[in-house]
């Protein structure tokens, strides 16, 4: 046979596209082409599979191979292409036949030994080419507790470039198959009793649970700024199975997947220092840009501590992903978009010094503004609830009630999230928190009465609030409304949601 095909994919973000790869071996000078917009990765495939076609006691065609990547006017780039040209080369020189490789994916990158090695993007690689209508795969071992989560694929995995080609020759030789399935093991949970004082912050973050509302922590180093941010993910409710798939694809293209138990089932938390790139924060690199840390939050919390301490270019790239939930990062070889619905946790000292003491700050007024303006207005406008936080003065107080641990908020966050989705879809719509209903819904299908949005009328007279403001207020009154099991915004709730709003960086 001179001519002969074998499926492998490209990925773009987290979206995918089969991709046919064509053999071809006539006569001429023994040499490979390699079409189809190759990277500079993908051109060393050649000699790669060369080597590890020869070290697997095969023999390399010396003949003309033309080889083709269809469609020939996407780019492509790295390594999982080199098990899926080995086997349609040999295809092609007749070593192997070609039926299984006409409804098989194959991804792995190959050593010059032979060995299969593990790739990135192996999930949505499958889940592309479920949709395609190939019905199996060969992926490396490692990455088979991965290729698991996808159904109607049947999954098989090589340690070797010889066991798959002799299960194309239907030889006596099993490749791995996928572990049985187990629920993933639950992450340590940090207990919200461990935060000691500090009643206004932490009813914030029930708040901020309850909605899926940005907030913003101030105060002295020392308070608990951290500890809160990290006991928010065990406040919220588990991932849904396509949250889950969808969380985990992004972290399989990002690299960062725990081999042994890959599937992301509570929302992560991303924690990101204040010397993080724009790249590494949103996003980027060279070719086919990688997901950043928004995009490996998704469905759960990037927590900005240090937040002044950011440049205001790097934090302001995240305004865009905070209205659309989604990053799109333009490139030479495309246009690549990450899901980024996350919830944004910013801690922030009130001044450079941060003395523990507020009396004790040798800054000047003109310092504090300088410092204080790196969060951009437009960035705190899209923030629901800001909250000071006061210096600790006593580690225990025998006569105080004892903190509430987190199981005990977990529940009336759950009893809110439920009442909110409850109420959304029982209109039509699929909206699972509060901050995710758009402002001309709650103006016009769940318009308040004038009387309970007074203040928030003066406040857009007055000009001290935006009309983004007005209606993140009104989604945090919804939530207050939902803890508080009431069907409706009162004046009360508006008037606190209005409250958290207008809290300064002091």
């Amino acid at each position: 046979m001179a001519l002969a095909q074998a499926w492998s994919v490209a990925l773009c973000g987290v979206d995918g596209l089969a991709v046919e790869i064509e053999a071809d071996v006539g006569v001429g000078q023994p040499r490979t082409h390699l079409l189809g917009l190759p990277d500079a990765s993908l051109h060393e495939s050649k000699e790669r599979v060369k080597a590890a076609v020869r070290n697997s006691e095969e023999e390399w065609p010396k003949q003309r191979i033309v080889l083709g990547l269809s469609p020939a006017n996407l780019p492509k780039g790295g390594s999982s292409y080199d098990l899926a040209i080995a086997c349609a080369t040999l295809a092609a020189a007749g070593s192997v036949p070609a039926e299984r490789l006409a409804t098989t994916v194959l991804l792995g990158e190959l050593a010059l030994d032979g060995r299969v090695r593990p790739v990135r993007g192996v999930l949505p690689s499958l889940l592309t080419a479920r949709r395609a209508g190939l019905r199996a795969a060969v992926v490396p071992v490692d990455t088979l507790p991965e290729a698991s989560l996808v159904d109607g694929v049947e999954v098989h995995g090589a340690l070797t470039l010889a066991e798959v080609l002799a299960w194309l020759r239907a030889e006596d030789v099993t490749l791995a198959r996928p572990p049985a399935a187990t629920d993933p093991p639950l992450p340590p949970i940090p207990d919200l009793a461990d935060v000691v004082g500090q009643p206004e912050a932490r009813w914030a973050l029930e708040v901020a649970a309850a909605g899926a509302h940005h907030l913003l922590l101030t105060g002295p180093p020392g308070t608990g700024k951290t500890m809160l941010a990290e006991r928010l993910p065990g406040l919220l409710p588990p991932l849904t199975r396509e949250d889950a798939l969808a969380v985990t694809a992004v972290h399989s293209v990002a690299g960062v997947l725990s081999p042994g138990c890959p599937l992301v089932a509570s929302p992560p938390f991303v924690n990101v220092h204040h010397t993080t790139s724009i790249a590494a924060l949103i996003g980027g690199g060279s070719g086919m840009a990688k997901p950043g840390a928004a995009s490996q939050a998704h469905k759960g919390v990037l927590f900005l501590d240090e937040a002044c301490e950011f440049g205001q270019k790097t934090i302001d790239t995240l305004r865009t992903a905070l209205e659309d939930g989604e990053v799109r990062i333009s490139r030479r070889d495309g246009i690549a978009r990450y899901p980024a619905r996350f919830q944004l946790i910013l801690a922030t000292n009130p001044c450079p010094c941060a003395p523990p003491k507020e009396v004790d700050c040798t800054c000047t007024a003109t310092v504090r503004r300088r410092y204080q303006s790196r969060l951009s207005g437009p960035l705190l406008d899209r923030v629901d609830l800001r909250v000071r936080m006061r210096a600790t003065t006593a580690m225990a107080n025998a006569d105080a009630t004892p903190p509430e641990p987190t199981a005990v908020v977990r529940e009336r966050v759950l009893k809110a999230r439920s009442r909110a989705a409850t109420r959304w879809s029982a209109h039509g719509h699929t909206w699972q928190a509060n901050a995710l209903v758009p402002g001309p819904a709650l103006r016009r299908e769940f318009a308040l009465p004038r009387h309970t949005t007074t203040l928030l009328d003066r406040a857009l007279a007055t000009g001290t609030l935006t009309g983004r403001g007005a209606d993140r207020c009104l989604r945090v009154a919804w939530t207050l409304a939902d803890l508080a099991e009431a069907d409706r915004p009162t004046a009360d709730h508006v008037a606190a949601a209005l409250h958290f709003r207008e809290r300064r960086v002091p």
